[in-house]
């Protein structure tokens, strides 16, 4: 048994000491993701029945819902602990799937049924997610991160295989509603990983005297003043930006060829399915075979390239052969990248800031931030469309935007290569304390690493 633990140990890069809170955070992202990708080809159905013209509107919905949802997450953040502020926003959600389940049963308005719901599910996949990789850049210091993070993901890649299997066999026995309850459930075993990873947390906390059971403090908008005072964050903000601009005008293109070459409800949600399948298994070895070796051999800046690099290859395909299969086939690689490279990279990055700013500035960045993007990139699309520019027109300007993409995840890497450096050369400098804080750890130059 030891011996196969640490092989196991060696295969993933892992310390022996860090495979169990590693299975934990593995299982909590597969839970999360499984719970979320059983109802996301509902989401991408439900975009089509409320009408593919009115998803700006639908994008616009969600963005100032977490305009509106972000102060209230820094209101209680600043008074809860951790475990506390975690096992509220999960708690909210599960009674969410509930009444989602009775509104849909009821049969009534169903296209507003249908619009509520693309918004709740895109509120609501941002947001724990976001919370999810707070909570594992709170948790794992940024050494950690670069080697683990990848495996971490691959959890929820694991969990977004089995959604759409799960989807489509329940399909099969129970009407569409029951789909919620099924979420609901995998959400509450997520609540069993947090108090699991909860438990470690406090008993490894306690030797390096942190303070990670008070609340975070802060005002109600920190977050905001938090990204706004950081030139790091900001760049982050552009990073997520261009990200979300440009995954936009795929989403909203496919949704349209698809809703032209599929005439039923039931053939677009089992593409939408199959779609997510093919992407979650390319993602899932992805990550097992590739992302924290690639990451430990070139360091973050390649996972950070990726993107930005088929990006470009991408739109200049479009560019060049239009039409459903590009599109689908683009989408696919993009997902892949984002999920397994590029998602685990950004999230190394928050490693090195301090416990507010992972929380309540991560918070506003990967939901405001993104929906603003989402809601910002619709109504520009539509726009320019009115005036005659076609989707060709788009790819064509986006190429050389990709370029811009590329400097700053550079400028990206090398901005948290510098932090991460400075831990070595001022481990006991006033400035440095708050991120000794953070990771209950300083830098040991011996070994070159963050103990």
């Amino acid at each position: 048994m030891e011996r196969l633990r640490r092989s196991l140990a060696r295969f993933i890069q892992a310390e022996p000491q860090e495979l169990w809170p590693l299975a934990w955070s593995f299982g909590y992202f597969f839970c999360l993701l499984c719970g979320y990708y059983i109802l996301r080809p509902v989401r991408d159905e439900m975009a089509i029945q409320g009408g593919v013209h009115n998803l700006p509107w639908m994008m616009t919905g969600t963005f100032v819902t977490l305009l509106a949802v972000t102060p209230l997450f820094g209101w209680l953040s600043a008074r809860y602990s951790r475990y506390r502020l975690l096992l509220a926003v999960y708690s909210f959600f599960i009674a969410n799937l509930i009444a989602l389940y009775l509104l849909m049963t009821s049969q009534q308005y169903i296209e507003w049924v249908a619009r509520g719901f693309f918004v709740w599910l895109s509120v609501f996949n941002l947001f724990v997610v976001s919370i999810f990789w707070s909570f594992m850049a709170d948790l794992f210091t940024p050494e950690q991160g670069a080697r683990l993070f990848g495996v971490i993901a691959a959890g929820g890649s694991t969990g977004a295989l089995f959604g759409p299997l799960l989807t489509t066999g329940l399909t099969y026995l129970f009407p569409v509603p029951m789909l919620m309850l099924a979420s609901a459930v995998f959400l509450l075993a997520c609540t069993g990983c947090i108090y699991k990873l909860e438990t470690w947390s406090r008993a490894r906390s306690f030797s390096h005297r942190e303070n990670i059971g008070e609340p975070l403090g802060g005002s109600l908008l920190a977050g905001i003043r938090l990204v706004w005072a950081s030139p790091y964050l900001l760049g982050i903000c552009g990073y997520l930006s261009l990200l979300t601009m440009t995954a936009t005008f795929l989403y909203l293109e496919q949704v349209r060829l698809v809703a032209e070459h599929f005439a039923t409800p039931e053939a677009r949600t089992r593409l939408f399915s199959t779609l997510d399948f093919a992407t979650n298994v390319l993602t899932w070895l992805t990550q097992i075979l590739i992302t924290n070796r690639l990451v430990g051999r070139f360091g973050l800046v390649a996972a950070l390239l990726f993107l930005p690099f088929i990006s470009l290859v991408g739109f200049l395909g479009i560019a060049l052969w239009p039409g459903l299969v590009m599109y689908v086939s683009f989408s696919v690689l993009r997902r892949v990248g984002e999920y397994a490279l590029s998602k685990p990279a950004r999230e190394v990055l928050f490693t090195v800031v301090s416990r507010e700013e992972k929380y309540k500035a991560k918070n506003f960045i990967d939901t405001a931030v993104s929906r603003g993007g989402d809601a910002s990139t619709g109504w520009l699309v539509s726009g320019i469309k009115a005036l005659g520019v076609t989707a060709t027109h788009i790819a064509w300007a986006l190429v050389p935007i990709m370029l811009l993409w590329a400097w700053l995840s550079r400028w990206l890497a090398a901005q948290h290569r510098n932090q991460v450096r400075s831990c070595e050369f001022l481990p006991h400098a006033p400035h440095q304390e708050n991120r000794q804080e953070t990771t209950g750890h300083v830098f040991d130059s011996q070994k070159n690493r963050v103990v």
